[in-house]
């Protein structure tokens, strides 16, 4: 059994209390003011000084994980499935290898939609400058010159980026499972188009430059004495600064800022900024949505700001529990009679594969999904 270095600093602490509360009334006050130092004290904040260094491995082998022939991501030795809680009691820890991982499932997506989907990575905005903020989507080599059908896929909020429907799923299920691949297939066998957006990529993140204030004795006219004396105030108010800093933070994570990608600084923007860009541009008569979770959302926002373009382009949209709201979106009469003519959304049920489900809006039809949504609750 490991003993945290939290606790050893508590121990003393809880021992004295015990004692205390033994004693007589006089050792009320003590007990009291021993109670209020407790609840003073950051157990958070004071176990990231148990923290191992949060230096990860920048590769699926670094993990000693990767994904067999089922695409399950299983230990290289121990064939067992990914462990979250590595390090028992570090949970802060935990999670941030858990996002590490993740990062690196990420890339490895990306890989597969151009080596086993052979789609195209497109930078936008298209009229990127070198130093600006860029974001990409996927697509097909005939996403814009097939005639007939073009697929176009939405994923929800969150860490996800394109060609992914759950990370989680991915690191606990498989890739079939959490990714947009087994769909990407299927549309180019049945002879579609595809594009895949990526409205997750809002931002990138560099750290933040460090602010230098100037010294007030360079441009002071104070006596040399004063100035000193003022200088050395200054060192030991920024030495203890240093000091509970390195206390409340002891990995020194950077400071990030976040500098948004022209057009395309939200879910809803990215799905305008693609539709005027390429979609609409595209030669296909019929253009079908897959859209999962916050992703109908942005679907409908695009309805609402091209109306007229999305009636006369899209056959028709599949929606997998959608987070859309045509009241709070403020949707109109003719959008909502197109959705209930033109969309469809399955739903997290229990009930049998598209089961009629009640639904409180007055907008698109919604069904069972069956066990695919309601098992691994996408």
């Amino acid at each position: 059994m490991s003993i945290s270095l939290s606790s050893l600093i508590l121990l003393p602490i809880w021992i004295n209390m015990a004692q205390i509360q033994q004693g007589g009334p006089d050792e009320k006050e003590k007990t009291t003011a021993l109670k209020d130092l407790l609840s003073r004290i950051d157990l958070d904040e004071l176990m990231k000084k148990d923290e191992p260094p949060l230096d990860f491995p920048d590769t699926l082998e670094g993990f000693e994980y990767a994904f067999n022939e089922k695409g399950q991501l299983r230990h290289i030795k121990t064939g067992e499935p990914f462990v979250f809680n590595y390090r028992e009691d570090l949970h802060r820890w935990n999670q941030k290898r858990y996002e590490a991982l993740g990062e690196i499932i990420t890339k490895y997506v990306y890989e597969l939609l151009e080596k086993d989907c052979n789609l195209k990575k497109i930078s936008i905005p298209v009229d990127a400058t070198e130093s600006e903020p860029k974001s990409f989507i996927y697509m097909s080599e005939d996403a814009l010159t097939n005639p007939q059908k073009l697929m176009v896929l939405i994923h929800g909020s969150g860490v996800v980026r394109a060609g992914q429907w759950a990370r989680r799923l991915i690191i606990n299920e498989d890739l079939d499972s959490g990714t947009q691949i087994p769909f990407i297939k299927r549309a180019v066998d049945e002879g579609y188009g595809v594009i895949v957006l990526n409205p997750n990529e809002n931002y990138i993140e560099v750290e933040k430059p460090k602010i230098h204030v100037q010294s007030s004795s360079d441009s002071s006219d104070e006596p040399a004495e004063k100035r000193e004396r003022k200088d050395k105030v200054s060192k030991e108010t920024k030495k203890r600064r240093d000091f509970y800093e390195k206390y409340r933070n002891p990995q020194r994570e950077k400071e990030m800022m976040q500098l948004y990608i022209r057009e395309n600084g939200s879910p809803e923007e990215h799905a305008i900024y693609v539709w005027d860009h390429f979609i609409a541009k595209s030669a296909a008569e019929n253009v079908f949505f897959v859209a999962h979770s916050y992703g109908g959302l942005a679907f409908v926002e695009l309805m609402i700001q091209r109306e007229a373009d999305v009636k006369n382009k899209v056959t028709a949209v599949a929606l997998t529990d959608s987070v859309h709201n045509v009241w709070h979106q403020e949707a109109g009469k003719t959008i909502r009679e197109w959705m209930r003519e033109n969309c469809c959304n399955w739903v997290s049920s229990s009930e049998p594969l598209d089961t009629s489900v009640e639904s409180m809006l007055p907008d698109c039809p919604r069904v069972s999904a069956g066990e695919w949504l309601w098992l691994n609750k996408l």
